[in-house]
C-alpha cells in the first residue's frame, strides 16, 4: 500500500511517514497541492491524505481536482480546525473521511486500511460486473454461431469436460464463460489460466499449489488454480502448450478428480468443471507424439469448434456494434454506427486476426473518427496482417498468362516473410518447411526484403 501525504508542515509529513513505515505502509510527501498534482500523475497511490489549509491551493480544491481527473482512491481530509462546514465540503467534493488534528496515528492507519480495503473490493466487484457484461453473452446470429449456442445450452447443465478449438482471436474464452454462465456452477468462480503464458518451471505450482517449505521461497501455503476454481469452472487456455511432463499429471487429475499440492502428501478432491481451449491441431500433435493421446480423449468429451470470423461475415455488424458500445464506455466517445459503405467494407475484409483484429481496427478508428458515424475514409485496414485469399480467384502472371507453381511458391514465401517482419524461423514454421529449406528458396528466387 502506498499513501500520499499532502501537508505544508514538514514535521507532520515526516512524523506520519515514520509511523506508516512502522505499519508497513509506504508513503510520499507533498508540501502543496501543485506538487501533489504532479506526483499523482507519476505514481499510483492507494490513498491520499490532504490538509485543509495550504498556501496556493487548499485541500478542497485539490480534492475537487483529484475527482475531476478520474482518480478513485480514498481521500481523507485532515485539519487543525474541527469545523463541521469544512467536513461537509470535503465529503461533498469526494473525500471519504475527515479527521481533526491532533489525531491518533494508530486510528488513522486503521481508517486508511479500512477505506483502501473497501475501495479494492468495490473495484473487484465492478470489474467482475463489467467482465460479465462484455464476455457473458456470445455475440452472433450466423448459422455457425447459433449451432454453438445450441450446443452450449445442451452441455452446460452437465459436468462434462469441454474442448474449445479455433484460430487465435475467435473468442474461445468468451465461449468458455458462456458455458459457465449457463451451468449449475454459474455462481461459483470462473478461473482462467493461459498455459502458454506461464513459465514451465512455475506452471505446476500455479495449477496444484504448494505447501510451506515445498521449495526455496515457499514461505507459506498457496492454493493452486484447481482449488481456487472449486465449485466453479477452471479454464485451461492454450492447453496445446502444456509440456509433456505435466500432461500425465493433468490426466490423473481428470481421472481421479483429486490433486496433491507440491510438497504435500494428502490428495484433495476437486469439484471444478474443466474447460480447455487451443488454437493448435491436437490430433496432429498426438500423431507427432507431442501431446498425449489419453489426455486428448479425456479433454475431448465435448468439442466446440469456433469458426473464423471470415467464415461468418454476417456476424460482423453485431460484433462491431457490441465493440463500439464497449469502447464508447471506456473511451468516452459517442460513435453511433457506420455508413452502409463502411459496414460493407468491413464485411468484405478477411479477418485472419478474427474478432481481436476487428477490435483493433475499431479502436483505432474510433480514436481518429471526426464524426459520430464511421465512414469508409475513417477505416484504416492497412495495419492488418491478414493474408490475401486466393480462393475462388483466377490467378494471372505479370504478362496475363497463368502463373507457375514456382510463382505461387515465391509469392507465398514473400508474404510469409513480410508477415513475420523477415523472421525466417517463424516464416518457415508457417510455411511448413525447415529453416534451411527456406533460406535455400530465398537464394533461389533472389528474394530481397
Amino acid at each position: 500500500m502506498r499513501v500520499l501525504i499532502v501537508d505544508d508542515e514538514v514535521n507532520i509529513r515526516s512524523t506520519m511517514s515514520r509511523f506508516f513505515a512502522i505499519e508497513g505502509i509506504d508513503s510520499d510527501g507533498a508540501e502543496n497541492g501543485f506538487s501533489a498534482q504532479r506526483m499523482l500523475g507519476e505514481t499510483p497511490y492507494d490513498a491520499v491524505l490532504v490538509d485543509l489549509k495550504m498556501p496556493g491551493m487548499d485541500g478542497i480544491e485539490l480534492i475537487r481536482w483529484i475527482r475531476s481527473e478520474g482518480f478513485r482512491m480514498p481521500v481523507i481530509m485532515i485539519s487543525a480546525h474541527g469545523d463541521i462546514s469544512d467536513a461537509v465540503s470535503a465529503l461533498k467534493e469526494g473525500a471519504q473521511d475527515y479527521i481533526v488534528k491532533p489525531f491518533d496515528p494508530e486510528e488513522l492507519c486503521i481508517r486508511i486500511k479500512s477505506l483502501v480495503e473497501s475501495s479494492n473490493l468495490r473495484s473487484i466487484v465492478e470489474n467482475a460486473k463489467a467482465s460479465e457484461e462484455e464476455n457473458g453473452s456470445l455475440v452472433g446470429e450466423s448459422a455457425p454461431m447459433m449451432h454453438i449456442k445450441e450446443i452450449i445450452r445442451k452441455i452446460a447443465p452437465s459436468n462434462a469436460t469441454v474442448l474449445i478449438t479455433g484460430e487465435s482471436g475467435t473468442g474461445k474464452e468468451v465461449v468458455a464463460r458462456e458455458i459457465h454462465s449457463w451451468s449449475a456452477v454459474k455462481d461459483g468462480p470462473f478461473v482462467a489460466i493461459n498455459i502458454g503464458g506461464v513459465p514451465e518451471n512455475l506452471l505446476e505450482s500455479e495449477l496444484f499449489g504448494y505447501e510451506k517449505g515445498a521449495f526455496t521461497g515457499a514461505a507459506s501455503r498457496k492454493n493452486g488454480m484447481f482449488e481456487l476454481a472449486g465449485g466453479g469452472t477452471l479454464f485451461l487456455d492454450e492447453i496445446g502448450d502444456m509440456p509433456l511432463s505435466l500432461q500425465v499429471k493433468i490426466l490423473r487429475v481428470l481421472q481421479e478428480r483429486k490433486i496433491t499440492r507440491l510438497g504435500g502428501t494428502t490428495p484433495m478432491p476437486i469439484n471444478a468443471r474443466i474447460i480447455a481451449a487451443t488454437n493448435k491441431d491436437l490430433e496432429s500433435m498426438v500423431r507427432e507424439g507431442t501431446f498425449r493421446e489419453d489426455l486428448f480423449y479425456r479433454l475431448n468429451v465435448v468439442r466446440i469448434e469456433i469458426p473464423p470470423l471470415r467464415e461468418r461475415a454476417d456476424d460482423i455488424p453485431l460484433l462491431a456494434a457490441s465493440i463500439i458500445s464497449r469502447y464508447n464506455r471506456t473511451m468516452g466517445t459517442k460513435i453511433t454506427g457506420f455508413t452502409p459503405q463502411a459496414l460493407e467494407m468491413l464485411k468484405k475484409h478477411e479477418f485472419y486476426g478474427n474478432v481481436r483484429e476487428l477490435e483493433n481496427i475499431l479502436e483505432r478508428t474510433m480514436i481518429f473518427a471526426d464524426s459520430d458515424i464511421i465512414r469508409v475514409e475513417d477505416l484504416d485496414l492497412r495495419g492488418s496482417v491478414s493474408r490475401p485469399s486466393t480462393n475462388h480467384r483466377h490467378v494471372d502472371g505479370a504478362d496475363g498468362g497463368a502463373v507457375t507453381l514456382k510463382d505461387i511458391e515465391k509469392s507465398a514465401i514473400i508474404r510469409s516473410l513480410q508477415r513475420w517482419e523477415g523472421n525466417r524461423t517463424h516464416a518457415a514454421q508457417e510455411l511448413g518447411i525447415s529453416r534451411r529449406t527456406l533460406i535455400s528458396k530465398i537464394a533461389e528466387y533472389g528474394i530481397q526484403l
